[in-house]
């Protein structure tokens, strides 16, 4: 008797281990559920993605000659939930062997692993090999470490990997790192490169008339859409970046340019994250290229170092930590999520800009992510749920395992400096310097009080002196608090007075 071979909506590889020794009776189930696309309300353009790719990998399948039982999203009976289509999946096929590969989330993984009693039916879960570290190696690295950042872990799978590593086992350029070569400002006039547009299937078609009319009230706008939707695709977004692109990566890596949501950023997470395209080939293309001399070295390490280093790593910290790291708040970060979050008007240019974007696009690059609406959330207090909430909906590259240590942990510092060494916390002296976003701001980013002082600035000062008792001793953090105690009581006072109130607004207005 065959196996039910389940392949979930970001498991979309040929390669993928649930797949690898098919036999003739085994039958290859994909199920669009309602409960998935609706934990969050998740934009447009990400719900179109998902569904377009999964019908286009299912069809691909099924003209290779494999068996396919694929669910789709509006069809009559199903329920919308993944566990009653599996369980009728089970009993129409008669198969009672269920095979897949570990999910992305834990939440996933714990519903599929009591499907033995509920379901009846004995379960064989696989690792997933797309990854360059395992969780039980990762977990092994971790081990015995008071503080394993990223950097070091970073320099392990270069090594273990043999990427971007001379013969003698020294890094390319004899450093490990160079982002000091990529925080450059913005030079007037940067533009982002002209990007692909591919032709819209039948399949691609019908999905978007689909989403746009069950989920037309989403944040988000659903077209033009241009995202690739299937391997092949996916595989011209790849040559066309590392080609053409990847050259002009690093210097302007952290640059914000308003009108400009991609700049020479790589737009490919959402297709790795949903498995079209894999890390591996990414991340030898991208060192072929600077091996051949076509691309400098700190664009291609930049590059991988996000594939490679911080991807893997975020992923090793989810699973390490979990079900636990989800429910950390170590500032006790309660403030509701403002209204401008999900596109109402807001009189801070850099916020309105970066939320327009992702509106449009369901993109945002890390810097816009990290230190416009991250930092506004750290510095505000933003209940830590309610903005990874709001990140998870919004971009299409978002699955939790990713988003969780990015949201929690680097922009929140809510997980206490498991992922941080301390709090990316900026004023807007910061956002003016690396972006043109303040040019047309009614607020001034270099003043601290009065009418046109930037909120961001108040509120950083704000935001050190309130956790002062768990931050001080930071010894990334002292020059912060000698400047603070350089201030007088009286303009301490005033700072503070003015970031009440700007909290206070905020608190108003979600009310």
């Amino acid at each position: 008797m065959g196996c039910l071979r389940l392949i979930l909506n970001d498991q979309l590889s040929s390669s993928i281990t649930s797949l690898s020794d098919m036999l003739p009776d085994d039958v290859v189930v994909a199920c669009e559920v309602m409960e998935e696309f609706t934990l969050v309300p998740h934009h447009p353009k990400k719900i179109a993605f998902l569904l377009a790719s999964m019908r286009h990998f299912v069809a691909d399948l099924a003209d290779l000659g494999h068996t396919v039982y694929h669910v789709k999203l509006t069809d009559a009976g199903n329920s919308g939930r993944l566990t009653s289509e599996v369980k009728r999946a089970v009993t129409l096929l008669g198969l009672t062997h269920v095979v897949v590969t570990q999910p992305s989330e834990y939440r996933l993984e714990s519903m599929i692993a009591a499907w033995p009693t509920v379901l009846g039916i004995t379960l064989e879960v696989r690792e997933d090999q797309r990854f360059f570290c395992s969780s039980a190696l990762f977990n092994r690295w971790v081990l015995g470490k008071k503080q394993p950042r990223m950097e070091y872990f970073y320099r392990e799978m270069r090594k273990k990997h043999r990427i971007l590593l001379e013969d003698d086992g020294s890094p390319s350029g004899g450093q490990w790192n160079y982002d000091k070569e990529n925080r450059k400002p913005p030079m007037k006039g940067l533009t982002s490169p002209r990007r692909l547009s591919h032709k819209k299937s039948s399949i691609l078609i019908e999905v978007l008339q689909l989403v746009s009319e069950h989920f037309s009230e989403n944040f988000g706008t659903l077209e033009p859409f241009h995202y690739a939707v299937t391997r092949q695709q996916a595989l011209l977004e790849l040559d066309d970046f590392i080609e053409r692109i990847l050259p002009d990566f690093g210097d302007y890596q952290d640059a914000m340019v308003h009108g400009e949501a991609y700049l020479n950023h790589s737009l490919l997470s959402t297709y790795l994250n949903a498995g079209l395209l894999l890390a591996r080939e990414i991340c030898q293309k991208a060192e072929l290229r600077y091996r051949v001399g076509m691309a400098p070295l700190n664009a291609v390490e930049g590059f991988i170092r996000q594939i490679l280093g911080w991807r893997e790593y975020v992923r090793g910290i989810y699973w390490h930590h979990m079900p636990n790291y989800g429910e950390l708040n170590d500032l006790g970060a309660n403030t509701p999520l403002p209204a401008f979050y999900w596109g109402k008007p807001t009189t801070m240019a850099c916020v309105a800009e970066v939320v327009a974007q992702t509106r449009q696009h369901a993109y945002s690059h890390h810097i816009q992510r990290l230190m416009v609406t991250g930092n506004f959330a750290l510095l505000a207090g933003l209940d830590v749920k309610q903005v990874q909430a709001w990140y998870l909906a919004v971009y299409s590259d978002a699955f939790e395992w990713v988003e969780m240590p990015n949201t929690l942990g680097m922009a929140l510092f809510g997980d206490g400096g498991i992922v941080g060494s301390k709090p990316y916390a900026a004023s807007g002296r910061y956002i003016h310097k690396m972006s043109n976003f303040c040019n047309k701001c009614v607020y001034a980013p270099s003043e601290l009080l009065g009418e046109r002082a930037c909120p961001f600035n108040a509120l950083y000062w704000d935001f050190f002196a309130r956790h002062r008792e768990k931050l001080e001793f930071n010894p990334r953090l002292t020059f912060v608090y000698s400047t603070w105690n350089k201030f007088s009581v009286l303009k301490q006072e005033a700072i503070r007075a003015k970031a009440a109130s700007i909290l206070n607004q905020l608190v108003e207005d979600c009310l």
